[in-house]
């Protein structure tokens, strides 16, 4: 038993359990082996083995120069910025719009549900099709869907039709479902594994940064030009980028031919890093290293013309079946170490959902009287915290992973990564218990406290979430696809439900009670991290072994 994690009798090799961070400062193999003729980037003070292995076909994105993959991620981080800024584009707002369309608080607050809805609906749908034909024409579609939905949302304030804006919502969501699912998975396809560190932390703050940022920005708006103008200011911003996407995002799914990495298998490629992020086709040289013989394929191919290119298909990148990949997360519903991740993800962010709508109540009521500009400020704490969350696990995340590998005699195991939920139980509980008191009682409390607690719960939140996200990659990496479907549904449908009756629900208890209850809740989800981490091990030996997939005929 190393590090209180119960070890298992039945397996000798557990998968996720290896010899990551004996060397820190060697990028290696971990079975000390590697095949001949492995590509590797030169540029640094060690040579760095490429994971993935680059083919020979200039199509690959892993080819192209790094000028050209930056600027496309520039470019998707761009519009998930706008993308994402619907989903709290309303916080604001909410008492604007009770007035304005003469609805219950609920029905406004449900808004935001409609378009979580949307997205939680799509998500089964938008990564089979991403699996099968890549993710090109999901970004065109996601790009044009924002566009028309957003203007639509504008229009929809001049004859104060609740209906029509409920569905402008719903599309809302469909559109920003592949900036939110798939940004991420690009980063995959178009940067090695010692590249993506930065890249990845960029598309994460586009994320999760717009979401935070936007309320700022609209309340100033609404207050000025009417809050039909934050949805317009969307939809214009968007469609400038509508060409950007159209010819300088082309698709960046390949299909890679399997036995280029299988002898990479074993490699750690959280150890396969370097200080300098260069072009492969500039500083990637063959290693030469005594093994078999690893062939590369694609030499002859031809450069994709640019009218090939501008092509929302290119073709089928996976041989799979569209439908048994979209039934193929639900089982997973049942796996202990997904469930975990839903309920550690999904419960915090449907908390900071629940903030978001109830926000513009406490402050725009008495005793502040607030405007919706100072209400929209009042969102800084939580953009702040969103920026020192990000910042915090960023490094927070590796060191302890090291340094806890160090301790159990250079052996890592994924279960490290669960430890990123002590941060979350301190600052995010914190937090919601904070915000319970002095949101309760703005009488005897300065606002900056609530507005403070926020940014506690938020930063919270994103530590907990990058920990669980992590644990998922490296525990069970063969259903890590599948495993986020599962969480990105849950998160949804789960703030979908806070939407509807959370405001009810704090009208009848009260801030304090209800805050009190939520962060009470949040510590006993939070404490179910000891059994997950505990017997972790004991469960991925389990589920190797008995594959809830296989079992349901959907691998």
């Amino acid at each position: 038993m190393g590090l209180w994690i119960l070890e298992t009798k039945t397996l000798e090799h557990v998968p996720g359990t290896s010899k990551y961070f004996d060397n820190p400062d060697r990028p290696q193999i971990a079975d000390g082996s590697a095949a001949a003729g492995l590509k590797c980037d030169t540029s640094g003070p060690v040579s760095i083995i490429l994971v993935p292995q680059p083919s020979d076909d200039p199509n690959d994105p892993l080819n192209w120069p790094l000028w050209k993959r930056d600027t496309i991620l520039f470019i998707l981080a761009l519009v998930s910025i706008f993308a994402t800024s619907c989903s709290s584009i309303l916080s604001t707002n909410t008492i604007t719009l009770s007035l304005d369309f003469g609805l219950p608080f609920t029905k406004i607050a449900a808004l935001t549900g409609y378009l979580l809805l949307g997205t939680g609906v799509v998500v089964a749908f938008c990564v089979p099709s991403a699996r099968i034909w890549g993710k090109r024409h999901l970004f065109l579609l996601g790009t044009v869907i924002i566009v028309f939905s957003t203007a639509w949302a504008g229009a929809t304030a001049q004859g104060h039709n609740y209906g029509s804006l409920v569905g402008a919502r719903f599309f809302q969501g469909i559109g920003c479902a592949p900036f939110e699912i798939l940004v991420n998975a690009a980063v995959g396809d178009l940067y090695f594994v010692h590249e993506r560190g930065k890249r990845m932390a960029l598309a994460n703050l586009a994320v999760f940064g717009g979401a935070f940022f936007t309320p700022i920005v609209v309340g100033k708006i609404t207050h000025t030009l009417g809050w039909e103008w934050s949805f317009y200011f969307v939809s214009i911003f968007t469609g400038f980028c509508l060409p950007l996407i159209f010819f300088y995002v082309p698709e960046t799914a390949f299909r890679r031919a399997e036995y280029l990495n299988t002898d990479l298998a074993s490699a750690d490629p959280t150890r396969l890093h370097s200080s300098e992020e260069t072009s492969v086709e500039k500083n990637s040289v063959r290693c030469e290293i005594n093994g078999p013989e690893l062939h590369f394929t694609g030499a002859d191919t031809k450069v994709k013309s640019f009218r090939e290119k501008l092509m929302p298909f290119n073709g089928r990148v996976s041989d799979e079946s569209f439908w048994k990949l979209v039934f193929k997360p639900f089982p997973l519903f049942a796996h202990p170490a997904v469930f975990w991740a839903c309920l550690t993800q999904s419960t915090m962010i449907g908390w900071t959902v629940f903030i978001g709508i109830i926000i513009a109540a406490i402050f725009l009521g008495p005793p502040l009287l607030w405007d919706e500009v100072k209400t929209g400020y009042a969102y800084a704490g939580a953009f702040i915290g969103a920026i020192l969350g990000f910042l915090f696990a960023g490094v927070f995340a590796d060191w302890s992973a090291k340094y806890l590998t160090r301790k159990n005699n250079g052996v890592y195991e994924p279960e490290f990564r669960i430890i990123l939920v002590i941060p979350q139980l301190i600052f995010g509980c914190t937090g919601l218990y904070l915000f319970a008191v002095t949101a309760a009682n703005l009488m005897d409390y300065p606002w900056i406290l609530p507005i403070f607690a926020f940014g506690l719960q938020v930063a919270g939140m994103i530590m907990g979430t990058v920990g669980a996200s992590l644990y998922i990659v490296d525990a069970h990496r063969d259903i890590t696809i599948e495993a986020f479907t599962c969480t990105i549904m849950f998160k949804n449908f789960f703030a979908f439900g806070i939407t509807s009756s959370g405001y009810d629900w704090l009208v009848k208890a009260g801030t304090f009670k209800v805050f009190m209850w939520v962060a009470s809740v949040q510590v006993l989800i939070c404490l179910l991290s000891i059994p997950m981490y505990l017997l972790g091990k004991r469960s991925r030996s389990f589920f190797h072994r008995h594959d809830i997939l296989k079992m349901c005929k959907l691998r």
